[in-house]
């Protein structure tokens, strides 16, 4: 059965407006974390879409989020052809997993299920929706900036503000979701009963500021023979969880809940929110200016002369004045963007999940030209003399002439999607790919090098998104499979391959300025310089800095003397090279940070995934 979409949000509420609080019974179906792509899931959610369709008592059903395993086009359609099989009306949205390692931006999501967040009316209910990742970054889950806007349009709209609300997402309301207080504090403001959520593969009663909410267990069978999902009755103010095993036929009443209006616009209550008090201990770091994007910024930005590049996941190019922050001119592309701008002279090149490679003219924004992929462009392109460099989500990395954009060269054989920026060194490009391969491609012809595979069947330990580094022969790469790894830069062999137990590393890295060290940020939050020149992981230099849990995969930047070290609550820790003493920190957001691009000594731009950018400034004593 095709699924029900409800765009037209003023109409939609003027007819809620008329149903009464107290509503007639129904049931529906709460599936969640379906996750296609694993062995069993397959087999498991069409049992389950069987078992909703010989139910005649459930209204509809609601997937909510990690759909499916990597995200992928392949795994993301065979999904939308079993729920196709659904005799009533669904509604969907997307989790970490169909996000973080999503080959196509997450746009083929949109595609294939029409839409990322939902709402409608049933029986005096209204029922919203916003998918979460992390998106296409590692980090705590997040909704989507766009999705918090739609939201807040949704409620906004509502004729009768009295309505019982029904919110649902992926992830836990709580610090998991970096903004999880961004969705809580706009659903306070109306009468929101009840939260559902998946994510932890379990039957759970939680509460988070004051609101109930329950996890739903995973509709995979696990170490279980076969899978379920939870029947929800709403009846008489209360809402009844029972667990369906599709093939025994049993139901499992597990936990009830009253729904009530908590009237929380007259008893708000006091709630944990995310704390900017660092800001206080550092007051020389001013923020010069800062933009607010209506979308989320999921790359680094870029700069020449006087002005700022930046992207949204709303598919836009766009150029803020380095002084005031205003825009000055936009471009507007047909898909997410996750893909950090680079800029020679007057060319601004950048790459959108549309399945195109643009290049604009960095003084007034208009196209110079594009090139097509066959998939989306998730990459960061690098430029050196006139050629762009750039990987793709279609096997294919390529190299283009910056002026014209026509292809030079194009190596085909990547195994699976492209995420980072290459590095460029010594005549070769070098890049990771989602498929546990590093590549060395000659830089002149495209024609394969070596390449190198960390021996893992598990796609998600791939060395994909850490920015590699080089020097004295070596490159360097780090991973979420937690090893540091030093290669040799012309045959490719491992000089050092080591995983410690003391420096968990993940993704994040840089060298310094005089190539001595190579920076990597740990899980525990300390920042470390790695000899490159020794032939173990040998400690050669160790910062003050101690963050909390961490696992922002932005590259560090040392400039002038400071390295910059991004974070994935929005801070951004300034340290001083010689001795490793933190200079200064300052908190712009609680959203995962992009890297840092320093202006000048005592200048940055930093750019958050919340869609803020934002310039700041170290005024000396």
């Amino acid at each position: 059965m095709k699924i029900l979409k409800y765009t037209g949000v003023i109409a939609l509420f003027l007819i809620a407006g008329l149903c009464k609080v107290q509503a007639q019974a129904f049931r529906f179906a709460f599936v969640s974390d379906t996750h296609i792509g694993n062995p069993t899931a397959e087999e498991d959610l069409r049992r389950t879409v069987a078992d909703i369709n010989s139910n005649d008592s459930i209204s509809f059903a609601m997937f909510t989020g990690d759909i499916t395993e990597f995200g992928s086009d392949e795994e993301l359609k065979l999904a939308k052809q079993i729920l196709d099989e659904l005799n009533k009306p669904w509604y969907i949205i997307a989790g970490n997993h169909d996000s973080n390692w999503s080959e196509s931006g997450s746009n083929t999501f949109r595609t294939v299920f029409g839409a990322e967040t939902f709402s409608f009316v049933h029986n005096g209910y209204l029922f919203a929706a916003t998918s979460s990742g992390p998106n296409m970054r590692m980090g705590p889950g997040q909704v989507p900036r766009e999705n918090i806007v739609w939201l807040d349009s949704v409620l906004n709209n509502m004729q009768n503000p009295q309505m019982p609300v029904i919110y649902l997402n992926h992830y836990p309301q709580d610090s998991s979701l970096n903004n999880w207080y961004d969705a809580i504090d706009l659903l306070k403001k109306r009468n929101i009963q009840l939260m559902l959520h998946g994510h932890g593969h379990n039957n759970r009663l939680f509460n988070y500021d004051g609101i109930p909410t329950v996890m739903g267990r995973s509709n995979l069978r696990a170490k279980a023979e076969i899978g379920g999902y939870n029947i929800v009755t709403i009846e008489n103010g209360e809402a009844r969880f029972t667990e369906r095993n599709p093939v025994t036929k049993t139901l499992k009443p597990w936990m009830e809940v009253q729904l009530t209006d908590h009237q929380f616009n007259t008893n708000p209550g006091k709630y944990h929110r995310p704390s900017y008090a660092v800001n206080q201990v550092y007051p020389n770091v001013k923020k010069v200016w800062e933009y607010q994007d209506d979308s989320d910024v999921g790359a680094g930005t870029a700069t020449t002369k006087n002005i700022v590049v930046a992207t949204n996941t709303s598919g836009l190019i766009y150029a803020l004045d380095m002084n005031t922050g205003k825009r000055t001119w936009s471009y507007q592309t047909g898909g997410k963007i996750y893909s950090t701008p680079a800029i020679a002279k007057n060319y601004v090149v950048v790459g959108s999940s549309d399945h195109h490679i643009y290049c604009l003219s960095a003084k007034s924004g208009k196209l110079i030209w594009k090139f097509k992929a066959q998939k989306a462009v998730l990459g960061s392109p690098v430029i050196e003399g006139k050629k762009v460099y750039i990987g793709a989500s279609d096997g294919h990395f390529r190299a283009l002439d910056l002026k014209s954009g026509k292809l030079i060269w194009d190596f085909d054989q990547v195994n699976n999607f492209v995420v980072t920026r290459p590095l460029l060194y010594k005549g070769k490009v070098y890049f990771g790919s989602w498929g546990n391969d590093f590549y060395a491609l000659d830089a002149a012809t495209g024609k394969l090098a070596w390449k190198w595979s960390n021996g893992s069947k598990n796609r998600m330990f791939s060395p994909a998104a850490c920015y590699p580094v080089a020097v004295n022969n070596r490159i360097f790469i780090v991973a979420p499979d937690r090893f540091m790894t030093a290669l040799d830069a012309e045959t490719g062999k491992e000089i050092w391959r080591e995983q410690k137990k003391d420096i968990r590393v993940r993704e994040s890295m840089g060298i310094s300025a005089d190539g001595k060290l190579a920076y990597v940020k740990t899980m525990d939050g300390q920042l470390y310089g790695i000899s490159t020149s020794a032939d173990s992981m040998q400690v050669g230099w160790k910062s003050e800095l101690q963050l909390p849990y961490e696992l922002a995969p932005s590259a560090i930047v040392e400039s002038n003397g400071v390295v910059y070290v991004p974070s994935h609550s929005g801070m951004v820790s300034a340290i001083d090279r010689n001795n490793g003493k933190v200079l200064w920190k300052h908190k712009s957001s609680n959203s995962l940070m992009n890297p840092v691009m320093p202006l000048g000594k005592n200048k940055v731009v930093v750019s958050t995934m919340d869609g803020k950018v934002t310039c700041l400034e170290y005024i000396s004593e």
